[in-house]
């Protein structure tokens, strides 16, 4: 069989590279966009609105969020408290759910499962979810960033659907040698779940990560808002006023444009970072969590 290409072939390729390459110029000048108007001085951008790359750097919108009057840094390391601890917290909860739920000898799983499935298609509202946190004291604290969300139906099926798929032969061998459900668990489901367990995570994390509507809702203190509702209020806001807690403090104001820029920057990088690491986990785990019911 001759390896050469075709005619149509080349042309098929050649015009497959123009639109990917199309498309990831597409992706890619935002990204750029928003890290070179961060560092770019208040002048140049007035005359050069298009230049991803500043003649010169300025600086002023990272010293501003880094200086000590900044509501940012506090937001910032809110941000990070919630997804390393909600994160965490989710993926324990969500696989000891899931586990019981996979096996068919459990008498309460198909009433589970469906009450489950049923919070996927109605919702409480807005208003008794509220006088919920409320009584439960979760108002102004920080745990009502983690418990309300502890759990995702979603999450919790495609975990579910995943340890179905294991063969039950595993945990009877295990048992014949007397090991427990917990042993178990912890000794042959986790270890064959880590495709599923990277992609549940990814969403967790992503979730917590660009939350910001239960800071609106259950927050008062400006020091315990997420990043993500900073960066709201500072997009919303003309000045940066909204984003000091004392604005004598600060030797400099800079324009509240630099500020955005450089906030965006430091709200996405994170993330970013991140996501390479799991994202060859991210579609071979939705696969498997998915084709069994």
């Amino acid at each position: 069989m001759n390896g050469a290409l075709t005619r149509g072939e080349k042309i098929f390729l050649v015009i497959n590279n123009i639109i990917m390459v199309f498309i990831c110029v597409l992706m890619i000048y935002p990204v750029l966009f928003v890290v070179g108007r961060s560092v770019t001085p208040e002048i140049e951008r007035a005359l050069h609105p298009l230049r991803l790359i500043p003649a010169y750097f300025d600086w002023s919108g990272y010293e501003f969020i880094l200086a000590s009057g900044s509501n940012i840094v506090n937001s910032y390391m809110t941000t990070i408290m919630r997804t390393l601890i909600g994160t965490t917290l989710n993926i324990i909860v969500t696989t000891l759910l899931a586990y019981p739920l996979s096996k068919q000898y459990y008498p309460l799983r198909k009433p589970l499962t469906a009450m489950i499935v049923f919070t996927m298609w109605f919702s409480g509202g807005l208003i008794p979810s509220f006088l919920l946190n409320k009584n439960l004291g979760l108002l102004n604290n920080f745990w009502v960033y983690i418990l309300p969300s502890l759990v995702n139906a979603f999450n919790l099926i495609v975990m579910r659907n995943f340890f179905a798929q294991i063969p039950d032969s595993l945990e009877e061998s295990a048992k014949l040698d007397g090991a427990n459900d917990l042993r178990v668990f912890f000794s042959i489901y986790l270890p064959l779940s880590t495709a599923s367990i990277a992609t549940i995570t990814l969403f967790y994390a992503v979730y917590h990560w660009n939350s910001w509507f239960d800071s609106m809702l259950y927050m008062n203190n400006k020091k315990m808002w997420t990043m993500q509702y900073t960066l709201r209020q500072l997009i919303d806001s003309a000045t940066v006023s909204d984003i000091t807690t004392v604005d004598a403090s600060m030797d400099f104001i800079p324009p509240a444009e630099t500020v955005r820029m450089a906030t965006i920057v430091i709200a996405t990088v994170p993330i970013l970072c991140v996501y390479p690491f799991l994202q060859k986990y991210f579609v071979k785990g939705m696969l498997v969590g998915s084709v069994k019911g």
